[in-house]
């Protein structure tokens, strides 16, 4: 059971469970209404605290509580699963809208994608407006307003500059970024279109289990927070990582050179970020990529446009998984919109055929687990 669901789980004692399935039960019931105030005084109590959150975990996807608890911090930390409870916004399909930028075919299909994830992760239609379009951002703060919106889902850099100012009167939670600007959309929490790196090194493990290093060059200002993530997966898989900063265009070339040249093609493997200083697409990209494959090295990508120049594999965006990531967030937002930036946690996977062949990887005959092949056919 994840932290959203906790969050939207309440902490009930057995003297409440009956209840609970009665008023779940009743025809025509409410059970988003439904508050509870439980005090966990006794020892018998704590120690079935346990199973207590197993037989609520059914109704978690389902009710929104509000929760009021005088528990004691001892029973969560013998649990295990949470540190703290706060009071969670009681949130529903009504009370979400989302926000999202104005543009034409094929971007306006891939945001629709988004708000269908979100709307069959909240169980119903939700308000959107198209930013920059016939409604000014006046008149769409004014229909937030009437219609008690509590939370934005703001998709794009449009999406985000409207919301950045109405963060005051409503939670935000962004998305459909790899990561803002400078001083753009930090005071709210973002789901980044930047992979898990985790997933990323898993597919690398799968596709060759004799890696053992990842070398990855990046711009501390763009990704610094990605990469603290990449070295607990990186330790949690028995990979080592060699991170190396760089700041300009000219030292990212001549950091690549110096990787490139004394690479071991048998042991590492070189992941790009997405990152416009470190993996400067005109010429930065193509040195890499040639030089890798003279060499039999293993490039793998988080920009699956590196997939169709040359690089072995990359995550993307899976458009409906992101919409219920976002929506989940919105469900479980806490007070006080705590900044901070997660990757994605859903992809798909493309997979360059003809890179893969150079590099001995054998992977034709199991194509139908690619959601992405290139070269196209």
């Amino acid at each position: 059971m994840n932290y959203f669901k906790l969050m939207q789980a309440a902490v009930l004692c057995f003297a409440a469970l009956p209840a609970l399935a009665q008023s779940l039960g009743r025809e025509g019931g409410d059970p988003n209404k439904l508050a509870t105030k439980v005090s966990f005084s006794d020892a018998a109590q704590r120690d079935d605290f346990p199973r207590v959150l197993q037989r609520i975990e059914q109704y978690s996807d389902i009710v929104v509580y509000r929760l009021q608890v005088a528990a004691n911090e001892q029973v969560f930390a013998q649990v295990g699963r949470i540190e703290r409870v706060k009071v969670a916004l009681t949130t529903d399909a009504g009370s979400i809208a989302v926000l999202y930028p104005d543009l034409d075919e094929p971007y306006r299909a891939i945001f629709a994608k988004i708000i269908e994830g979100i709307e069959a992760q909240v169980g119903g239609p939700v308000a959107s407006y198209a930013v920059g379009g016939a409604n000014s951002a006046q008149e769409i703060f004014a229909q937030l307003k009437r219609q008690d919106i509590k939370v934005v889902i703001a998709l794009g850099r449009q999406g985000m500059k409207a919301a950045s100012a109405w963060e005051r009167e409503f939670g935000v939670i962004a998305g459909g970024v790899v990561l803002p600007s400078s001083g753009e959309g930090r005071n709210f929490p973002i789901i980044s279109l930047a992979p898990d790196p985790k997933m990323l090194f898993e597919r690398l493990k799968h596709f060759m289990p004799n890696a053992r290093r990842v070398i990855v060059v990046y711009d501390p200002t763009k990704n610094a927070w990605l990469i603290r993530l990449a070295r607990d997966a990186a330790r949690s898989l028995g990979l080592e990582l060699n991170t190396i900063e760089v700041t300009d265009l000219k030292s990212a070339v001549r950091v690549y050179q110096e990787v490139l040249a004394s690479a071991d093609p048998k042991r590492d493997a070189l992941w790009l970020p997405q990152d416009s200083t470190s993996v400067e697409e005109s010429s930065v990209l193509p040195l890499i990529l040639e030089s890798a494959w003279n060499r039999n090295l293993a490039v793998f990508s988080s920009n699956v446009n590196h997939v169709k120049r040359g690089a072995l594999f990359s995550l993307y965006p899976n458009n409906m998984a992101l919409g219920r990531q976002l929506a989940s967030s919105a469900l479980s937002l806490p007070a006080g919109n705590p900044v901070s930036v997660v990757p994605m946690k859903d992809a798909l996977l493309a997979v360059n055929i003809r890179t893969a062949s150079h590099l001995g990887l054998q992977l034709s005959t199991r194509q139908q687990d690619f959601d992405l092949v290139y070269p196209l056919r």
